[in-house]
């Protein structure tokens, strides 16, 4: 769970410490932090694919083989960061087409160009933590990216408000040092990895394994469904602070406060549900089935009860949460606003996370792709734009739509799951 926090926290640290730099800043980081996020979100997603195979293996016992995976890996992930590098530049290209207010443009280009540059990296660190967890040993990258992490917080001290001699860079400066970061990230796991006695039994295969057209095609098979399945769950959220760039900066700027702490939810449920999808892989290696229905039921509860955790002194506070990223007072009464819908989908989004990691786990990831097109882009997006514009909600009415896709892909995941099951 801390190292699926890990992923967010950089975002989040650059949405709390540049929204006390500006409301324009963080208007605009908001919206390029939302749309960079669905490629982000979906090549995590990718990388998911390598776990369960890595899993599969650790539980057959055939752990000579899993040194070619990584390697394998680490290849296909770095084509799918090339490929979210390419995306991003069309939309740097596309940024004055989206009717976005116009005084925010000049911020979001050098912002975006810093994130672009470091999704190679990013991806690149991502094979190497999904073959960790696979075999077990989450904590190795947990506390790399803790503590680039800690790094980029401090980075952004230094070049957000220009401490210490440095120039004072604003939205900028947060988006180099997170470039930093995560190339720092990526130099530590690969030190780690070829230089430790931790992964020495796995580092010996390493050198002589080959790209094969095999396995690549084993890691696609496995990766794109997941990809697009998190894609398209982050699309509803992502696409949908477009339809709030049309209501005007001060939306945008609450809606990003609102996604940051969603991303925090998330993440922790998503993190409990990686550690589901770890453990129902081995007991699939091991031909255990009836253990795999006890580990998705019980990180279910346990998604349930740090929801009911957390939401409530979220509930509690929400008329405060607000101040914890910008003084600006409407952006603080919007985000206290859209605390109810919110609180709503958590439900779904529990049980979404848990039986979707739980497919993944069970390797039974294509249906995972059509239940997310209906869920998010068939049912979420459109009543987004229903009852926030044609019944004119506003900014509650965009985020209304969440708990009804939400809810719709976590029942249908769980069908899905008991058909094997």
């Amino acid at each position: 769970m801390l190292g699926q926090l890990s992923t967010i926290v950089m975002g989040l640290a650059d949405t709390l410490m540049v929204g006390h730099y500006g409301t324009n800043e963080l208007a605009a980081s908001g919206f390029v932090n939302n749309i960079l996020g669905l490629l982000v979100i979906g090549g995590m997603g990718f990388s998911y694919g390598l776990t369960p195979v890595v899993g599969a293996l650790l539980g057959e016992g055939r752990v000579q083989c899993i040194a070619g995976k990584l390697k394998n890996g680490i290849f296909a992930c770095s084509g799918i960061g090339l490929l979210m590098i390419f995306l991003a530049a069309l939309l740097l290209i596309g940024l004055p087409w989206l009717g976005l207010p116009s005084e925010l443009l000049p911020l979001m280009r050098p912002y975006l160009l810093t994130l672009l540059l470091s999704l190679l990296p990013l991806m690149m660190f991502n094979a190497y933590k999904q073959f960790s967890d696979g075999i077990q040993d989450t904590s190795m990258p947990m506390w790399i990216m803790l503590i680039a992490n800690v790094l980029n917080i401090f980075g952004n001290w230094l070049l957000i408000f220009g401490h210490w001699g440095l120039p004072e860079l604003g939205l900028f400066g947060a988006g180099i040092a997170t470039l930093l970061s995560r190339i720092l990230q990526l130099v530590m796991m690969v030190g780690v990895f070829h230089l430790s006695r931790r992964y020495d039994f796995y580092r010996k295969g390493f050198p002589e394994s080959r790209i094969t057209k095999a396995d690549q095609v084993e890691l696609h098979r496995m990766g794109w469904p997941v990809a697009l399945q998190l894609a398209m769950e982050a699309a509803s959220f992502s696409f949908s602070a477009i339809y709030i760039g049309w209501i005007g900066a001060t939306a945008l700027a609450a809606h990003q406060v609102m996604i940051t702490i969603s991303q925090f939810f998330f993440m922790l449920y998503y993190g409990l549900s990686a550690a589901v999808a770890v453990r129902v892989s081995y007991y699939r290696g091991a031909g255990e089935i009836e253990q795999t229905r006890k580990v998705a039921a019980s990180g279910l509860h346990l998604c349930w009860l740090i929801a009911f955790c957390e939401g409530l002194p979220l509930f509690l506070l929400r008329d405060k949460v607000g101040l914890l990223f910008t003084n600006n007072i409407e952006v603080v009464a919007l985000v206290a606003l859209i605390t109810i819908p919110f609180l709503i989908f958590q439900f779904g989004d529990a049980l979404q996370s848990t039986y979707a990691n739980a497919l993944r786990g069970m390797a039974r990831v294509k249906a995972m792709v059509w239940i997310a097109f209906v869920a998010y882009i068939v049912i979420s997006l459109p009543l987004g734009y229903i009852f926030g514009f044609i019944c004119s909600w506003g900014l509650v009415g965009v985020w209304m739509a969440f708990p009804f896709g939400l809810t719709t892909a976590g029942l249908l995941y769980y069908r899905e799951f008991r058909k094997w099951n």
